[in-house]
């Protein structure tokens, strides 16, 4: 089998450093751990990258003669805020090691052809997602993002890609409610003219999940000298972008591709649009009762 990182087997992979953190974690905490504590972290650093990103909690307490909630508390006394954590710093060294049609051939062999369990583990994977958006946002991020689109003349909300889903989907319940929105996707030399749009008092909402695009440091540096404020939305860029954007939200990536890579976004956009309609219920309601009425004109 050739050495190279694209063609190795999903097996064939032992020294990914989202496992080394976890073994280093376990060594460090072992003689502090309870007896089922420490059962489970037996099973933690027997598991391959594989096996834990598809694994879910309930499994693991199952495998390891616990329970899921003990695996929980397990993973908190190693530092994780829960398994999707564990499963996002696996996934890192996992995605980048394993080629895309690779990790596809493992994800369908591991599903099976039993559609009540594919169900269940993509539903699984879901409320994982979402529970670790809650977990990984401090509630001042969330205020602070609402403070800037509330108070904003008008917002951008750009995204390429699989981030086009959210960007749109924020753009459109915004104006819903009445703040002033329009989705940016271009990239290249178009993005140059929404560019010139941009202007003091705006607000750019980028989401921009795992890599800084030309485009996006383009965005954030014509927001800053025009005077606009920026959002940024993201999995593993806040670090690298943060002393360049006004506020920053956390939207976990897919670490297994079995559910959509912009759920997490649209569920950020879903909290800013509720947040943003609260702070000004009057333009709201007024915005939702002409929206009814257009409707109606239209035949809707």
């Amino acid at each position: 089998m050739s050495s190279t990182p694209q063609s190795r087997d999903v097996t064939d992979i032992s020294s990914e450093s989202g496992l080394e953190r976890l073994r280093a974690g376990v060594r460090t905490h072992w003689d502090s751990l309870s007896p089922a504590e420490k059962s489970v972290c037996r099973l933690l650093t027997s598991y391959s990258a594989a096996q834990l990103l598809y694994a879910n909690a309930q499994e693991l307490g199952a495998a390891s003669g616990t329970s899921n909630a003990s695996v929980i508390r397990t993973l908190r006394r190693l530092g994780y805020d829960g398994l999707p954590a564990l499963k996002q710093q696996i996934a890192a060294s996992f995605t980048s090691d394993v080629a895309p049609e690779v990790r596809l051939r493992d994800r369908i062999g591991r599903m099976g052809g039993d559609f009540a369990a594919i169900w269940e583990r993509v539903a699984d994977e879901a409320r994982e997602r979402v529970e670790h958006v809650r977990s990984a946002g401090a509630p001042e991020d969330l205020e602070r993002a609402v403070e800037i689109l509330a108070g904003a003349r008008e917002a951008a909300a750009y995204g390429v890609g699989a981030s086009r889903i959210a960007a749109e989907h924020l753009t459109v319940r915004l104006n819903r409610i009445g703040a002033r929105a329009r989705h940016v996707d271009t990239d290249g030399f178009r993005l140059a003219d929404d560019l010139l749009r941009l202007d003091r008092g705006d607000a750019v909402v980028v989401f921009a999940p795992g890599r800084v695009l030309p485009e996006v440091e383009v965005l954030l540096e014509r927001a800053r000298q025009v005077g606009a404020s920026s959002v940024l939305v993201t999995d593993e860029l806040a670090d690298e972008l943060s002393d360049r954007v006004d506020a920053v939200l956390a939207a976990p990536h897919t670490p297994t591709g079995m559910t959509a890579e912009a759920l997490t976004g649209i569920v950020v956009a879903d909290a800013l649009v509720q947040s943003v309609a609260t702070a000004d219920a009057d333009r709201a309601v007024e915005s939702s009762h002409e929206l009814t009425a257009l409707r109606a004109r239209l035949g809707y």
